[in-house]
């Protein structure tokens, strides 16, 4: 290249956001014709877009890896460095972040310019101050112009990842950090665009977007953000302060933090940096530094010699070797271009078709197709020795069947993102080879559909970027939060809650239930706008409560509901019969509108159980005398039944007016039971169960319906329960215990006393016997099983222990104990220690051994036997 002379040289330096870029299209704008390099193809397509605005597009290319658009007419271009057509000759050259002539990857290509590229009229060279030292050197000829900062850069300390302020960029230095610190923001904010270098630029472009148009409030992203992205940013912070920079991780120097850092603040408005409190803060020099925007200046730059020899493969390797001309330049470590060509020249093939000189040129031409995974995989090597030997043997030209192939593979936009953002990164190759004119038949119809490919799978990706880490919803909300609005909620009649219009959950009674589909991760900012929105709808619903009929009010189990809709559930009270409520909320109501509450369900559940258990509560107020009260107390106690022999002497002491009473309560004297048989109706027993288990503290077991006469208890279960549901425990060694309801054991007692169910007949000379019939068994609804536990914990044996158990249509045969033999005193001894073989817990033998009415010596010996028993 011919290095043109240039009138005038000027180095614009100073920090981030000073109008160097505006300044330098001011300038070029200002000339007949004009180029200038920026460092990255999202930048050089940005102020393409913008001087298109001004020149319109007839007049303005862009030139970069990956696109080309030159019209005839052009006059102004916007290129990438690498991508700097310098053999055309322009009034004004520019290059923009010079300071990256000190970057050890592309630092060279910078250099190359800054030393070799020049304007006719003007060159203008932007960027940091830290280079000026060595440009002097370097370019004695140029005049500095040093530019300030036009807003203020302040530290802020060491900040809280869930506490930054709105418009925050968090910047991490890899791709798993960088999604790691976007998932957090996404469940306490409702999102955060991301930015890497890996994305296409389109995709880039979508998700800047995104946070520029305050569709969220954070940016997640590396240091890429860092190279000029014009952002609306008001904070930067630092999760990291260090990254592997492709040799080894290390710490970032300050000039590298100011240029992150100054990205905070645009034009006049202020900005500040931080990091996060897991790394915690920065040295008080490196603060100073950024703040003042003074850091120590480079003292060298990167070379790689121009001047390559194209006679051979080891000719062209020694000349990339050649050491730089001037102390103040290091040669650049192996490129990526550099490292390819020493690979494939160990090809034997390959070096086979490296013959003359223009081979030579080719190869070092495909060497510098881009792996834009940066990883100079076996596969993009693979990829480069395919297309230097076709383009060899082909007469320059790649096969149109073997692109095609490649380039379809990798049209398939679905996926997750890893997969997208690896074939962005091959298809982004394929579009740099398809700008390669000479290489295909058709270069444009094949740019198109590369970029086409491009575009979709940027796209898709935008679209899982935007669903992994964005909720719209959510961000609408907490935006609105944010910016102090007073957010408009609204119930429709079907529960559904809505605010500004978004549906965020529903709302029965008092408890608020976020919509089912919402990702967990963003429930604490809908939970947030919720609270917020329905805060006058909880005071209105009390209101309405209060004033609410009892009819309004049902009680399902262990759930009270108002109008269907569940508004609390049962806890135990300071006595079985007084259960209280426990309001069920979402944490909305505060603590005088949960005691409103609570005391409007305390008096309907207080009168909602009286009714229902009118007959139980009525023994309280009845008049009478003193054993008529102890049986009503007992009676109480025992939650409406008791085993006869348990009160023996309080019914021996009862007046006429107390049985009548006892009678015209309902109450029932049974041969074996006292009870209240209107309990065993409707739902009284349900109730009666649920209000046992709760103040005793225990699980409900079951509750049997209310056609259930008999059942086989647990052995476990406590008997007490058994008991509030009207049910007496019978149990025989070596039987499962068999719980009748209460109304079915006085039937039972009934009908062997009066021999409607069980008659006599003689089996033998020494024994009377009963037969339980199959009609009677049906008609309870008992098996020979129960039958058989029952009456021999009564105190009865079979005649035939073989017959005892019984077919499914054999009768139980069964016959009367002996136990009134030897002396009275040994009868009543036997009495006193509880020794009859019935392990029955009311001890009911003696009741149905007489086969009499019980007298007053029968009661007396009953009392006495069941002074051990468990009830």
């Amino acid at each position: 290249m011919t290095v043109h002379p240039s009138r005038t040289v000027t180095a614009v330096l100073g920090p981030t956001n000073t109008g160097k870029t505006h300044l330098a299209i001011e300038r070029m704008l200002g000339h007949g014709d004009g180029m200038i390099g920026f460092p990255l193809r999202l930048l050089a397509r940005e102020n393409y877009d913008r001087i298109v605005k001004i020149k319109g597009a007839s007049r303005v290319a862009l030139v970069t890896g990956e696109e080309k658009i030159v019209p005839p007419r052009a006059k102004y271009f916007c290129c990438t460095v690498e991508s700097m057509p310098l053999d055309r000759p322009v009034e004004f050259l520019a290059v923009d972040e010079i300071q990256l002539c000190a970057d050890p990857e592309r630092g060279h290509m910078f250099t190359d310019r800054l030393l070799h590229a020049r304007g006719t009229c003007e060159t203008m060279f932007l960027g940091a101050e830290t280079v000026k030292t060595v440009l002097k050197r370097l370019v004695p000829e140029a005049k500095f112009l040093s530019r300030p900062r036009f807003s203020k850069l302040t530290w802020a300390g060491p900040q809280s990842i869930h506490r930054l302020p709105p418009r925050s960029a968090i910047v991490a230095f890899s791709a798993a950090e960088v999604y790691g610190t976007a998932e957090l923001i996404r469940r306490r904010r409702g999102g955060t665009a991301v930015v890497l270098g890996a994305l296409s630029p389109r995709t880039r472009n979508a998700q800047v977007a995104l946070f520029e148009s305050g569709d969220v409030d954070y940016l997640v992203a590396t240091d890429a953000i860092g190279m000029g992205l014009n952002l609306d940013l008001d904070h930067v912070c630092f999760a990291r302060v260090g990254k592997f920079d492709g040799r080894g991780p290390r710490r970032l120097t300050p000039a590298e933090l100011a240029q992150i850092a100054g990205r905070a603040g645009r034009h006049m408005s202020h900005g500040t940096f931080g990091t996060t409190r897991e790394i915690g803060g920065l040295d008080e020099d490196t603060i100073e530094a950024i703040e003042s925007h003074r850091f120590d200046p480079e003292r060298w730059l990167y070379w790689r010699n121009r001047s390559l020899d194209f006679n051979s493969p080891e000719r062209l390797l020694r000349s990339l070797e050649k050491s730089p001309p001037a102390p103040e330049l290091l040669r650049v470590r192996d490129g990526e271009d550099h490292q390819a060509l020493a690979a494939l020249v160990k090809d034997s093939e390959i070096l086979e078709l490296t013959r003359n000189r223009q081979a030579v040129e080719l190869l070092w031409e495909v060497c510098q197709i881009p792996d834009y995974r940066k990883i100079l995989s076996d596969e993009h090597l693979r990829l480069l020795s395919k297309t230097y030997a076709f383009l060899r043997q082909h007469d320059g030209r790649l096969p149109e069947d073997w692109v095609s192939r490649q380039m379809g593979r990798l049209d398939v936009p679905s996926g997750d993102i890893d997969q997208l953002s690896t074939r962005i990164a091959h298809i982004r190759t394929w579009t740099y080879i398809t700008h390669r004119g000479d290489w295909l038949r058709d270069p444009l119809a094949w740019q198109e559909k590369a970029r086409a490919i491009e575009d979709r799978l940027s796209d898709a990706l935008h679209e899982k970027l935007t669903q992994r880490f964005v909720d719209r919803r959510a961000s609408l909300l907490v935006r609105r939060m944010r910016d102090g609005q007073d957010l408009v909620g609204a119930v429709r009649r079907s529960g559904e809650v809505l605010v500004e219009g978004e549906y965020v959950g529903r709302l029965e009674g008092f408890r608020f239930t976020l919509d089912g589909e919402a990702d967990p991760a963003t429930s604490r900012p809908l939970m947030a706008a919720a609270r917020q929105a329905l805060a006058q709808e909880f005071p209105r619903r009390v209101a309405q409560l209060e004033a609410a009929p009892n009819s309004s009010f049902a009680l399902a189990g262990d759930i009270l509901t108002w109008n269907g809709e569940a508004l609390a559930s049962l806890r135990a009270g300071p006595s079985p019969f007084t259960p209280q409520c426990e309001v069920t909320t979402s944490g909305f109501l505060d603590g005088a509108l949960i005691t409103r509450v609570r005391r409007r369900l305390d008096a309907w559940l207080a009168d909602a159980v009286k009714a229902r258990l009118a007959p139980l509560f009525a023994l309280q107020t009845a008049n009478f005398g003193s054993a008529g009260r102890g049986l009503a107390y007992q009676l109480l106690e025992g939650w409406g039944l008791l085993p006869r022999t348990q009160v023996s002497s309080l019914l021996s002491q009862l007046d006429k007016a107390d049985r009548a009473t006892l009678k015209k309560l309902g109450v029932r004297i049974g041969r074996l039971v006292v009870f209240l048989p209107s309990l065993q109706k409707k739902d009284r027993p349900q109730l009666l169960a649920r209000l046992w288990a709760l103040y005793h503290g225990q699980a409900l077991p079951f509750v049997p319906d209310a056609q259930t006469k008999a059942l086989y208890a647990e052995e476990t279960q406590d008997r007490g329960f058994y008991q509030a549901l009207g049910f007496c425990v019978f149990k025989h060694k070596g039987r499962a215990p068999v719980a009748l309801r209460s109304d079915l054991v006085e039937q039972l007692a009934y009908q062997t006393h009066k021999h409607e169910s069980v008659q006599k007949q003689d089996l033998s000379d020494q024994a009377k016997g009963f037969v339980v019939t199959e009609a009677f068994k049906k008609k309870q609804g008992l098996e020979d099983a129960q039958v058989a536990a029952v009456l021999l914990s009564l105190g009865y044996r079979p005649v035939n222990k073989n017959r005892a158990a019984g077919g499914e249509n054999a009768d139980l045969r069964l016959y009367e104990k002996r136990q009134r033999t030897g002396s009275k005193k040994r009868r009543r001894v036997q009495g006193k220690k509880g020794s009859s073989p019935s392990d029955s817990p009311f001890a009911v033998l003696q009741v149905l051994k007489t086969n009499r009415p019980l007298g007053k010596r029968d009661r007396g010996v009953a009392g006495r036997s069941a002074s051990g028993s468990k009830t």
